[in-house]
């Protein structure tokens, strides 16, 4: 293993530690120690490589339940290793990860440990300068799924923007990307850009937290005022005593873009598995049509379906969970497709690419076209409105994906610039 640090012009330094192992492919499965099977760490794995760095700070962590060390949370790690954490950030579904999806969660104190949760996913999206009051470094560690509309990248960006905005040094514990071992889906146009997409990236884009943080950070797609504001930090002169924004990434160890990581902790309620996780890029556009995604059931976005579908299909009843209070077609007998298997089929099945094939199947099975799409919402998920018209006009899957490029291998060259391990081409 090795370390490479980039330098930022003159005298402030952003110390992105990496490891680039050249590895051949190989696959980790979680443990109770935090290591896996292939012997894969994530930064919250290596103290030794970040608690010096918190030593007598106060710090704010955004994190949420796959914030786990070991056994145990990031936080209530760190309180017992003596650092000072003022105020714990919390994304969609909340920090401890157990609200539904779009549920507007408020900010509450953690029963758990007495510190002040705030919520970033309802009322705001980024912490204010109260919120940031006292504190000298801020921690990023959420486990991502790697598909641009699953919203931790947005929170991320905006965290990020809150960082260099309040001139204060970001610390990201980076964790794999399930996800991470292809790159492929249409590329967002920024007219589409919300909060299921804020970015031209396409929807798997084959990178870690660590290395996605600096692509938005040096390739100026953040805030005016953020970028205008790190553009400041370039230019200026390092004064003594002085404290300055700088990113810092505590890379995975014993991981690369050939990886297949399985994850410890489910990432949110609706994503239980493996199965899951690994359709998710793929039928998470499901959310966007009359067809039910999944969700009330065992295995959301790995079964998918309709009452109106032919009753040949695979059938299946949504009801109330955890996760899916009110879910489409609650009680109803759906029929379509069960995809769920063991994550070595489910892999064999994804063929790590985007598949669009099920997607243009059920419109083409679904009696009532007209109202297959919820337009708004698709072409959100979409990241433009080509699709939805492409899927209109009885396209192939070939075709469709033909239409990705050129701004797919654009994409894919500025990717390269901001990779931290090995990659899978």
């Amino acid at each position: 293993m090795f370390l490479r640090y980039f330098l930022l012009p003159l005298t402030i330094s952003m110390a992105i530690s990496c490891t680039a192992q050249k590895q051949k492919a190989k696959t980790s499965v979680s443990t109770t120690n935090g290591t896996s099977a292939s012997g894969i760490l994530t930064g919250a794995d290596q103290p030794e490589r970040y608690l010096p760095l918190l030593k007598g700070k106060t710090i704010a962590v955004f994190a949420n339940q796959t914030s786990i060390k070991g056994n145990g949370h990031i936080v209530d790690f760190l309180q017992k290793n003596g650092v000072k954490i003022s105020v714990i950030f919390g994304p969609e579904h909340g920090f401890r990860g157990n609200a539904p999806d779009g549920a507007k969660i408020e900010t509450a104190t953690d029963a758990a440990t007495g510190i002040p949760v705030v919520s970033l996913y309802g009322k705001k999206n980024k912490p204010s300068p109260d919120d940031l009051k006292g504190v000298d470094l801020m921690v990023y560690d959420i486990q991502d799924v790697g598909a641009r509309f699953y919203t931790y990248i947005s929170s991320l960006q905006y965290y990020l923007e809150a960082a260099i905005e309040n001139n204060i040094p970001l610390l990201i514990l980076d964790r794999p990307n399930p996800n991470g071992f292809y790159v492929d889906g249409p590329v967002l146009d920024t007219a589409f850009k919300s909060f299921v997409g804020m970015q031209p990236i396409p929807v798997a884009y084959g990178m870690t937290i660590g290395e996605y943080a600096q692509m938005l950070l040096n390739e100026g797609w953040l805030s005016a005022t953020a970028n205008k504001a790190y553009q400041r930090i370039i230019a200026s002169r390092y004064r003594a005593g002085a404290r300055f924004f700088q990113l810092q990434v505590i890379p995975c160890a014993h991981y690369d873009h050939t990886s297949t990581y399985r994850l410890p902790v489910r990432p949110s309620p609706n994503l239980p598995d493996m199965s899951s996780i690994y359709w998710y890029p793929s039928t998470c556009l499901f959310e966007g049509t009359i067809i039910s995604e999944g969700r009330g059931t065992p295995a959301p976005f790995a079964i998918i379906g309709h009452p109106d579908l032919p009753k040949t299909l695979y059938a299946f009843t949504p009801d109330s969970t955890e996760g899916a209070p009110r879910p489409k077609f609650k009680g109803q007998v759906c029929y379509g497709w069960n995809l769920t298997g063991t994550a070595e089929q489910v892999l064999s099945k994804v063929q790590h690419k985007m598949q669009l094939g099920y997607l243009l199947q059920a419109y083409q099975l679904y009696p009532d076209k007209k109202n297959f799409f919820k337009e708004n919402g698709f072409n959100r998920l979409a990241g433009n409105d080509q699709l939805i018209r492409q899927i209109r006009e009885g396209q192939s899957e070939a075709q469709i994906r033909q239409s990705w490029e050129p701004a797919l291998s654009r994409f894919k060259a500025i990717r390269k610039k901001y990779l931290l391990y090995a990659d899978f081409e």
